[in-house]
This record gives C-alpha cells, sequence and structure tokens, in this order.
C-alpha cells in the first residue's frame, strides 16, 4: 500500500516515463454494483407503475397496490413451485453430470467417447425443445404389477431441465479435474495409491472449492429458466399470473404483475449471484 502510494508521488514529481499502479476496475464501480443499481431500477419501475396506474384507475376498481397485495399469497405459491422445480433439477443434474463427468476423464476410450457425446449432445440443445420432448415422448401414466402409477407433467419438465444441467456440470466437473496439477496424480502414484483412491481422496476433495461458484451459476440460470415449464402445462408463477389476470379481467395489471414476478426472482437469485461472486473471491489463484 505505501509503495503505491511512493510510486504515485513519484509520479507525480518527475517528467520521466514512470508506470503508474495497475488497477483492476480503473475507477469504475464493482460489476455488483451495478447488478443492484438494476435491481432497485426494476422497483422503481415497479412502484411508479403502481403509483400512476392507481391515480388513473376507475373509482369503482380497486387499487393496483391493493389488488397485488390480494393476490400476493397465490403468486408466491406459484414462485415456490418454480423454487421446488429448480431444486429437484439441480439435484438430479449434479448427481448425473457428476457421473457424466467423470466417465470423460476415464481409462476406457470407449467410456471417455460415451460420456464426451452425451455431454455434448444435451449441452447444444435448446432446453424447450428437451422439455417438449419429455412432455410428449413420456408416458403420463405408468402400469405397474396392474397398478396405474401417474406421471405428473411437473416431473416431466423437471427431467426435461435436468438435462442440460447435467451436461453443463458434467463439463464444470471435467475441468475441474484437469485444473489439478500433474504432480498431484504423480504423488500418489508414488504413494501407491489406486486411481480410484487418488481420485476420491486427492483430486477431487480440491476440486470442490473450484466447482462450487460455476455450480451455484448453474443453479441461478437453472432457476431463471424454470417458467419455461409454463408453456408445457405446468403450474407456477408464470401460469400463476396469467390466472391472476384472467380472474381480474382489467388490462391495466398486466405490466405490474408481471413486474412483481420479475422481482421476485431478483430477490431470490441476485443474492446467489453475491455468494458467487464472493467465493470466486475467495478461492481465486493467487498470482
Amino acid at each position: 500500500m505505501n509503495g503505491a502510494r511512493n510510486h504515485e508521488r513519484l509520479a507525480g514529481s518527475t517528467d520521466l516515463a514512470v508506470l503508474k499502479p495497475f488497477r483492476l476496475n480503473n475507477g469504475e464501480p464493482p460489476a455488483w454494483r451495478l447488478q443492484a443499481s438494476h435491481g432497485y431500477v426494476l422497483f422503481a419501475v415497479l412502484a411508479v407503475y403502481v403509483l400512476v396506474g392507481d391515480v388513473h384507475a376507475a373509482p369503482a376498481k380497486p387499487s393496483i397496490l391493493a389488488t397485488m397485495w390480494k393476490w400476493t399469497p397465490f403468486l408466491l405459491q406459484g414462485f415456490a413451485f418454480n423454487i421446488l422445480i429448480s431444486f429437484v433439477s439441480i439435484i438430479i443434474g449434479t448427481l448425473a453430470g457428476a457421473a457424466l463427468g467423470l466417465g470423460q476423464i476415464s481409462n476406457s476410450g470407449l467410456v471417455r467417447s460415451f460420456a464426451w457425446t452425451v455431454t455434448q449432445f444435451f449441452r447444444n440443445a435448446p432446453w424447450l425443445v428437451l422439455l417438449f420432448y419429455c412432455i410428449f415422448l413420456i408416458p403420463f401414466e405408468f402400469e405397474l404389477f396392474g397398478v396405474t402409477i401417474p406421471f405428473p407433467a411437473w416431473i416431466k419438465a423437471v427431467i426435461g431441465l435436468s438435462l442440460p444441467v447435467m451436461a453443463n456440470f458434467s463439463e464444470i466437473v471435467r475441468g475441474a479435474v484437469q485444473s489439478i496439477p500433474d504432480g498431484q496424480w504423480e504423488a500418489a502414484e508414488s504413494l501407491a495409491y489406486t486411481r480410484r483412491q487418488t481420485l476420491w481422496l486427492i483430486i477431487l476433495p480440491q476440486c470442490i472449492k473450484r466447482m462450487l461458484p460455476p455450480w451455484m451459476n448453474l443453479y441461478a440460470v437453472l432457476t431463471m429458466a424454470t417458467p419455461l415449464v409454463s408453456i408445457v402445462g405446468v403450474g407456477e408463477g408464470m401460469t400463476t399470473t396469467g390466472e391472476i389476470l384472467a380472474a381480474e379481467n382489467r388490462s391495466d395489471l398486466l405490466i405490474p404483475f408481471y413486474l412483481y414476478l420479475l422481482c421476485l426472482f431478483f430477490l431470490y437469485c441476485y443474492p446467489i449471484a453475491r455468494w458467487t461472486i464472493g467465493l470466486e473471491r475467495k478461492y481465486a489463484v493467487k498470482i
């Protein structure tokens, strides 16, 4: 710190070419502050629109704010279903993706080729197309020992979202394992560790802190993609908002309610983004 100040003092007291201290942000505000300001703008737009709408609303109609407050429990119930879908999808996708990622670093060429093909196929497939395939190709019920077992649409939607999550997490696992220096493998081999012991006792524990930030970012992306399931008939936040607007039958509620839902997603995903940034700084490689 004192060295940087002396360097700046020297730069101001001489006409010689002096290299100024390097700053990462060049005096600009950090990215997370810019993101927070975007959130404030979002809430401000919602508040202004509600107030203006209430001023111009007909006297016989209840205010926009009162209507939003009345339907808030119903909207939160639909939004909670988005969170449930995201939780189940990230768990299934993480477990399947971990197995697939380890398959990409297998000693068997056949296993590596299969894991790479599956990863690239689902990683580069549109999420909405995968949802439609799961909705229409998986039966709505199964017959097991004469018992009919229903298979709800939301479970098929979870499978459809788990597939791209699986493929993306597979790449996260592969990249994390390959980022560990080769000396770790060589040291374990010199201690007569098997490949399995080396992987589970030495390599993967070091990979956790490297995989955690991108995994959390993947979960945030998945959460923001959950409204796609409304297109295939799953009742969640978007579907609930549509039902509220249909019940009220008021055109002036269209923008406020969708802004309201947007604010809910922001309030849920922004802390995850902030936590991810903190973990990236904590586990960053010091040069």
